[in-house]
């Protein structure tokens, strides 16, 4: 016992160290495209560079911006990488480079972007947490309609499908986030004078994504977000006089992959707020053993537990035909708080509706203080 209690001294200062090591992590969040988080990174470097900071540039995307563009000057920019991808040359931040030159702190744009296929990872954010891994420190840019748990309400409001997302795990590992505010009226008016696009994309903009109604939304869930993560911040570095419960969530899905990737999606945006640990429950009855399950439905399964992984879940798979006791024994082992399920068309809930545990269900909630959640 005295080896394994050393043991685990070790592994935790070890961690302390590897983390005072890690490089420090700032986010500019914006409603949309346009809102000016590439100029105030830049105007942050030269700030930077004024105060001794060895900054550098890793990748930053001007859109040929010229107020933006002119920033660029009297700042270390380092070379891109260039790739021959299915008959052209494209570039791509080169994160080797960036590793070899070790600045300080290094500007790395676009963190949603998606790298050329055989890049040593698949998206930018990666690339990210690699350098910060590092030693280095990163300034980084994103819009809120990048961010994973969001990406079913945003589609709702925009109309547009958002392929390009960061789990929000990554907002977690900043250590601050700046939003990048203006009001839809300014939004428009930079716009119209061509400070965002060129004349030839102005009208579709104006008639499609720039919308005074959607800008405002966008604009709500940007303010709401670093709202939630001062919040979270406040939480962890300032000392409590009364030690609150630790909200724990647990999201119970089925093989109903549509009402499940809403589950999970609606889980994590709570577990977020809280900053809380969460759990996704998957019980599988004889009716849903895999030679029992349409290939198709058991695809959807498999990308629901990695959707649910990459926001920072625990996924967690049971084999039982009593759905209702599983989700008792789980929520009391895993010291659950809150236990979230879809609409009672899920097929979980209809099964729970037709036995007589589940007034056992509601008993065992309201004995051990656990709420229950119906998600729309």
């Amino acid at each position: 016992m005295e080896e394994e209690h050393k043991e685990s001294s070790v592994r935790k200062f070890l961690d302390l160290v590897k983390k005072s090591r890690r490089g420090k992590f700032k986010v500019y969040i914006g409603m949309s495209a346009g809102v000016g988080k590439t100029y105030r990174m830049l105007q942050e470097a030269h700030a930077l560079m004024k105060n001794g900071i060895d900054i550098q540039i890793g990748y930053v995307e001007t859109h040929n911006r010229i107020e933006t563009q002119a920033l660029l000057a009297g700042i270390p920019l380092i070379a891109r990488r260039k790739i021959f991808y299915k008959g052209k040359e494209l570039e791509e931040m080169d994160v080797n480079a960036i590793m070899t030159l070790h600045p300080e702190v290094v500007i790395v744009d676009e963190l949603a972007h998606t790298n050329v296929e055989g890049s040593k990872n698949g998206k930018r954010w990666q690339d990210v947490v690699d350098i910060l891994e590092a030693g280095i420190s990163v300034i980084s840019a994103v819009n809120i309609q990048h961010l994973e748990s969001m990406n079913d309400d945003i589609e709702k409001i925009t109309g547009i499908p958002i392929r390009e997302r960061i789990p929000d795990k990554i907002l977690e590992l900043a250590d601050e986030i700046v939003n990048i505010d203006l009001t839809a009226d300014e939004l428009i008016d930079r716009l119209k004078a061509g400070k965002i696009y060129d004349e030839s994309k102005i009208g579709p903009a104006l008639g499609n994504f720039f919308q005074s109604e959607r800008i405002l939304q966008l604009r709500e869930m940007a303010l709401k977000e670093v709202a939630h993560h001062l919040e979270r911040k406040i939480s962890i570095e300032i000392p409590k006089q009364i030690k609150l419960r630790q909200e724990r969530f647990m999201a119970c899905i089925s093989t109903n992959h549509e009402t499940a990737k809403i589950v999970i999606r609606k889980t994590a945006r709570l577990a977020s707020y809280y900053h809380s640990p969460w759990i996704v429950l998957y019980v599988q009855t004889d009716h849903e053993r895999g030679d029992r399950v349409k290939l198709d439905l058991q695809r959807h399964l498999i990308n629901n537990f990695k959707l649910a992984t990459e926001l920072g879940a625990e996924v967690i798979k049971v084999k039982s035909n009593d759905i209702t006791k599983t989700i008792i024994k789980m929520a009391e082992e895993k010291e659950i708080t809150t236990i979230c399920m879809g609409k009672p068309h899920l097929n979980l809930f209809q099964i729970i509706m037709r036995t007589a545990i589940f007034n056992q269900l509601l008993r065992n909630i309201s004995a051990t203080e656990t709420d229950l959640v119906i998600l729309s």
